[in-house]
């Protein structure tokens, strides 16, 4: 089988897959004319990822993901509470959108060409990308880790950030964020590397920890809409919402009270 065979194969496999996966909900996508006969939108969001989605102590979603789409219902629908957010696991990001479960998916999601034959994308609200955090003062460059251990998740496009930036680091794959929280905790790890969305949750709740200022990798977070003609007003619209919150600096007033860089 030549390699086109296997990429189309591949294509296929990720489509089917994406077309029998996901949350079990009915599908609510809908145009732009018809969200606003329905009178909200509907959007799938993270509830566990501070400071981009997660719940509060009353169990109220709160992050700058969450704050994102209530601005765009206040723009599109005239109100910010004019939206219905659908929590979702990681895996469940991108379903959500192709089986029109959702009209958006605001959910850490990192636009690439691959996932842009499945949904398209709005233009980015935030440049997300790797990190190393340290609670360890005497770190405070990559060239500080030499034989030193950084963990990492199982399998994380990161490990190949590390191997090429810190090449002398003795890594040590953990299979979750808790457990390499908790590893850094116990001093068994010198640092943890990750998306600095995620890192930047943790140094706000762990004032001991710092992020080195020099990123492993840039990444823009997209808002995801679903393809297709019938959907272009509604990303249309996201756009140039986007666009707007960019140049008046909405998105950087909340990004910074949100504590992300």
């Amino acid at each position: 089988m030549n390699r086109l065979h296997l990429v189309l194969s591949a294509t296929l496999i990720l489509i089917l897959s994406l077309c029998f996966t996901g949350v079990n909900e009915v599908a609510s996508a809908a145009t732009m004319q018809k969200i606003q006969q329905r009178g909200y939108l509907t959007v799938a969001v993270k509830d566990n990822l501070r400071p981009l989605g997660f719940r509060d102590e009353k169990g109220n979603l709160q992050g700058l993901e969450i704050d994102l789409a209530r601005k765009l219902a206040t723009d599109l629908l005239g109100k910010a509470e004019a939206v219905e957010f659908q929590p979702v696991l990681n895996s469940d990001r991108l379903p959500a959108v192709f089986n029109h479960q959702v009209d958006l998916a605001i959910a850490q999601i990192t636009a690439t060409e691959s996932r842009s034959r499945i949904v398209s994308f709005s233009v980015p609200y935030y440049y997300d990308g790797a990190a190393v955090v340290t609670k360890n003062t005497s770190i405070q460059n990559f060239q500080d880790f030499k034989q030193r251990k950084i963990g990492v998740l199982n399998n994380s496009s990161t490990i190949g950030y590390i191997r090429y930036f810190i090449p002398n680091a003795d890594l040590v794959g953990v299979n979750s964020y808790l457990q390499g929280k908790e590893q850094i905790e116990n001093n068994q790890i010198d640092g943890f590397a990750a998306d600095i969305s995620v890192l930047s949750g943790w140094v706000e709740e762990n004032p001991e920890y710092q992020i080195l200022a020099t990123k492993l990798s840039t990444q823009p977070l997209s808002v995801a809409t679903p393809k297709g003609l019938q959907y272009d007003e509604l990303r249309r619209k996201v756009n140039e919402a986007i666009a707007r919150y960019t140049a008046t600096g909405w998105l950087k007033e909340r990004g910074e009270y949100w504590g992300l860089e």
